[in-house]
């Protein structure tokens, strides 16, 4: 087993254990079905456990369904598509009452680079998603976008500013949406520390968050009104872990029209 692999193995069973922490402060709703683009992704894997954990009827969209099979288990519904092909993602999408993608590209050029993945494959689900009737959008994108100038640009392909312009495409879809923006993401089990929301986008330095709080947010977000329409900064930051989603969503500004 890949390294990566055994990190997030030990990650899927810390939130599995601490779904409860979610659980105990979440919305009264009713579970749905979630469509997880990105799902066998280290972040996506994690979306995937929670959303289980938590009652979700889960589905993926995944470009290779062995692999898929192998790493998210027998519980989950695949359908197979490319985000670079709309006409592949039809029938994911239809019964889907929300969608949650944690898509990224995986190099700086070729077929993967960020402006097909991060811009036209985020606003190709977007797309479908509207076409569909989801209720929700959740986008996993990055802390930064607004700054053209952050190093990332030039080492990985612009993948900041094509980011934002995946954003753009999320908030003129339609569909009401929860965009997060996390810091840089680490492998650890999260739920120990809060999770401090932001907005604005300001450049603080470097700042972390676990990518099972991300997912946790991410999840989170499905159950509350006041998520959408939000776009939002997170960050791990110190203090209890007394994280009542309800009254940091609420404290957001909504996004403008």
């Amino acid at each position: 087993m890949h390294p990566s692999t055994r990190n997030v193995a030990k990650l899927l069973a810390g939130i599995l254990l601490a779904a409860a922490c979610v659980a105990g402060n979440a919305a009264d709703h009713a579970r749905g079905s979630v469509l997880v683009a990105g799902a066998t992704g280290q972040t996506g894997r994690l979306i995937v456990a929670g959303l289980m954990a938590e009652g979700y009827t889960v589905r993926a969209l995944v470009r290779d369904e062995a692999t898929a099979r192998e790493l998210l288990g027998d519980r989950v519904k695949l359908f197979q598509g490319d985000v670079k092909e709309p006409a592949s993602l039809t029938t994911a999408f239809a019964g889907a009452d929300a969608v949650i993608s944690a898509i990224g590209a995986k190099a700086a050029k070729g077929p993967d680079r960020p402006e097909l993945i991060d811009f036209q494959g985020v606003k190709n689900l977007a797309d479908a998603a509207a076409a569909a009737g989801a209720r929700q959008f959740v986008l996993v994108s990055s802390r930064s976008v607004t700054h053209t100038d952050n190093p990332l640009n030039k080492m990985f392909g612009n993948v900041l500013i094509w980011k934002l312009k995946g954003e753009n495409a999320v908030r003129t879809s339609g569909v009401p949406y929860t965009i997060v923006r996390p810091g840089g993401l680490i492998n650890d089990a999260g739920a120990a520390k809060n999770i401090k929301f932001e907005q604005g986008d300001v450049d603080t330095g470097s700042t972390r968050i676990a990518r099972a709080d991300l997912a946790r947010v991410c999840i989170a977000s499905l159950g509350y009104p006041e998520a959408r329409n939000r776009t939002f900064e997170i960050s791990t930051a110190d203090g209890p872990a007394a994280n009542n989603w309800r009254t940091k969503f609420a404290a957001l500004k909504a996004d403008p029209k």
